[in-house]
């Protein structure tokens, strides 16, 4: 028994003298640690350069979805785009939110509207994995696409031009926990 006492003191002095010896991390700014506190990222701050990209790295990594990723980080709505998933995106360019009536993307990136804005654009990701042909068939049947917000999307098939609540998909990217489909346009509540 005063084997073990002997031993668990040695222990915790070992491990004390490898904290103290070990180069704490000091360079967060102020800054970061309030932002931090108030906003925590989660997932969102994971950083991984081994697996497949998630929808919310592919989105950073797109010069044409500046302003997608901007208002993400506006409304704090980061870990919807990382979690497991699967998650299909309808992404609007920048030229979708350029589209919008004048101030319109200004006066929803401000901090009073970040409500409204969460609202706008989880109601361009519904649960599950719609590639392509997975959207032509719910159009085929009649169906519509359930997004995050409850709100149903038509799908329309007009020859090789697909529409999702009247958003025309111009590009398809798969993502690790999903399918990003990059549309023309903001889809907005009727």
């Amino acid at each position: 028994m005063k084997k073990n006492f002997i031993f668990s003191i040695g222990l915790c002095l070992i491990v004390t003298f490898m904290m103290m010896c070990t180069p704490q991390q000091s360079e967060k700014s102020e800054e970061t640690s309030v932002v931090e506190e108030t906003h925590p990222l989660g997932q969102a701050s994971v950083v991984d350069d081994v697996s497949d990209k998630n929808i919310l790295q592919v989105a950073a990594g797109s010069q044409a979805h500046t302003t997608l990723v901007a208002a993400v980080q506006a409304a704090q709505i980061e870990n919807v785009l990382v979690n497991a998933g699967p998650l299909t995106v309808f992404a609007p360019n920048n030229g979708a939110f350029d589209a919008l009536p004048e101030g319109t993307v200004d006066n929803l990136l401000k901090p009073e509207n970040k409500s409204q804005l969460a609202t706008i654009l989880t109601r361009h990701a519904a649960p599950g994995s719609y590639d392509i042909e997975g959207l032509k068939r719910e159009a085929t049947k009649g169906r519509k696409i359930y997004t995050a917000t409850g709100d149903y999307l038509e799908v329309v098939v007009d020859g090789d031009k697909i529409t999702v609540g009247g958003a025309e998909i111009v590009a398809t990217i798969p993502a690790s926990n999903g399918v990003i489909h990059v549309v023309n346009k903001v889809i907005l509540p009727e």
